[in-house]
C-alpha cells in the first residue's frame, strides 16, 4: 500500500530478478500490466545493461498486452560512483530509445528508490487509459480498488 497524489493504492509487484529460472512465467506478468520496471541494471556492470536490449525490451514488447503501459529503466548502485561503467546518459539514451522514464538510484543508501515507484505510479495515474475499467476483465485495474484498512495495516510485506 502507498499514498501518493492523496490517493491510496495497492500495488503489486513481482521480481523475478532476472533469474532465467522464471522466464517462463515472466512473460504472463506482462500481460495486462500498468506499468513496468523492465530493468534495473547495476551501473558498475556493463553486461547487466547490454543484457536489457537484449532480453527485457523485447520481452515486454513482445508478451505486453496494454499499449499504454509505463515502462522505466532503473540504474542501480550510484553509491558507487568510482566503478561506474554506465554513464547516466547512456541510460538516458536506452530510455528514450526504448520510450521509458528514466531513474538512477542506491538500494544501499535507499537514494531514489521510492521514487522509482513514485514516478511510475504518477505517470500511470496521468495516462487515462490506463484508469478506464478493463471490459474483458482479464486485467486488474489496481486504481480503481479499494483495500480495507485492515488489509493494510496487516500487511507487512511487498
Amino acid at each position: 500500500m502507498v499514498n501518493i497524489a492523496g490517493k491510496k493504492l495497492k500495488l503489486a509487484v513481482w521480481d523475478t530478478a532476472g533469474q532465467e529460472r522464471f522466464r517462463t512465467l515472466t512473460s504472463s506478468y506482462y500481460r495486462g500490466a500498468q506499468g513496468i520496471i523492465m530493468g534495473m541494471y547495476d551501473v558498475t556492470r556493463r553486461e547487466t545493461f547490454t543484457n536489457l536490449s537484449d532480453i527485457w525490451a523485447k520481452e515486454i514488447d513482445l508478451y505486453s498486452t496494454n499499449q499504454d503501459c509505463i515502462k522505466m529503466l532503473v540504474g542501480n548502485k550510484v553509491d558507487k560512483e568510482s566503478e561506474r561503467a554506465v554513464t547516466k546518459k547512456e541510460g538516458i539514451d536506452f530510455a528514450r530509445e526504448y520510450g521509458c522514464l528514466f531513474l538512477e538510484c542506491s538500494a544501499k543508501t535507499k537514494v531514489n528508490v521510492e521514487q522509482c515507484f513514485e514516478e511510475l505510479v504518477l505517470k500511470i495515474l496521468d495516462t487515462p487509459s490506463l484508469l478506464a475499467d478493463a471490459s474483458s476483465g482479464a486485467k486488474k485495474n489496481i486504481f480503481k480498488q479499494k483495500a480495507p484498512e485492515a488489509d493494510a495495516a496487516a500487511s507487512g510485506c511487498c
